[in-house]
């Protein structure tokens, strides 16, 4: 409520998506975002304000949209943050983005993104998927990205992704991994990079396994990337530590756990 009004202007399908003519007071829209402090997802661009996010999103979004096909789908995006993803599905031609997230701090940078962009069909719902009907079966593409690692049962996790999906729709899956070809499976005793509730970490080659568990066969490795302190940093936007602070200064290869350092996969799995 304390943002300042400005005229609409939308820009979806760029790195940073444009929400906003820029407005003269610049320091005093600034404070009033930085109200809404940590942003992670981005990078944005709100009335002209260019918000330096924790994480380049777009490097991840770059690495996934050659290989995707959004035209005219209905998209579920769990765990979606500020719903940065969905600005960027939106470009690339969804029809609509339901997002959920839990996360209050971050359905709330999504309602100061409706202030400058109004009208744009991407939601953020306080929600997790736990809260949503197990068999919806209506949308054309469902992402869970980041969430994997955080369920207890990843193989229920993979299964209502399906059951969210309709057949012939698509499943695109980002989350961590251990490298290399073997089947083995972290399951951090404590925390892993300081993040809490790090339950399971597979290779590729048995996340396979647990997307064929779960009735999802045949997915493609889109990528397999390390993250790198440029791609997820502080920055003035989110001045928490960040990944610097959660691996050993002296081998960056590894956790400040001694775990292996984080390693992200991208898959696209086709909807029996």
């Amino acid at each position: 409520e304390d943002l300042p009004e400005c005229e609409k202007r939308i820009e979806l399908d760029r790195d940073a998506p444009i929400l906003g003519e820029k407005l003269e007071d610049q320091a005093f829209l600034r404070e009033r975002l930085m109200a809404l402090h940590p942003w992670r997802k981005g990078p944005l661009v709100l009335g002209g304000a260019r918000i330096d996010t924790e994480w380049r999103s777009d490097w991840k979004w770059n690495r996934l949209e050659p290989f995707l096909n959004l035209e005219d789908h209905r998209v579920l995006d769990i765990g979606c943050g500020n719903g940065y993803f969905g600005l960027r599905m939106l470009g690339a031609g969804a029809r609509l983005v339901v997002g959920v997230d839990p996360t209050l701090v971050f359905v709330m940078q999504w309602l100061a993104m409706q202030k400058f962009g109004p009208g744009l069909d991407n939601y953020v719902l306080p929600l997790g998927i736990e809260d949503l009907h197990a068999d919806t079966g209506c949308f054309d593409s469902v992402f869970s990205m980041g969430v994997l690692y955080h369920r207890r049962n990843p193989v229920e996790h993979l299964a209502q992704l399906k059951k969210l999906t309709k057949p012939g729709g698509q499943v695109v899956l980002e989350t961590l991994v251990l490298e290399g070809d073997g089947r083995d499976i972290l399951e951090p005793p404590g925390r892993y990079a300081r993040m809490r509730n790090v339950h399971a970490i597979p290779t590729v080659g048995v996340l396979q396994e647990w997307l064929e568990q779960a009735g999802l066969p045949g997915g493609q490795v889109l990528d397999v990337s390390k993250t790198t302190l440029d791609e997820q940093r502080s920055t003035a936007w989110m001045t928490f530590e960040s990944l610097a602070k959660c691996l050993d200064s002296e081998d960056q290869s590894k956790t400040v756990e001694g775990h292996p350092a984080p390693v992200r996969a991208a898959m696209l799995i086709k909807t029996p």
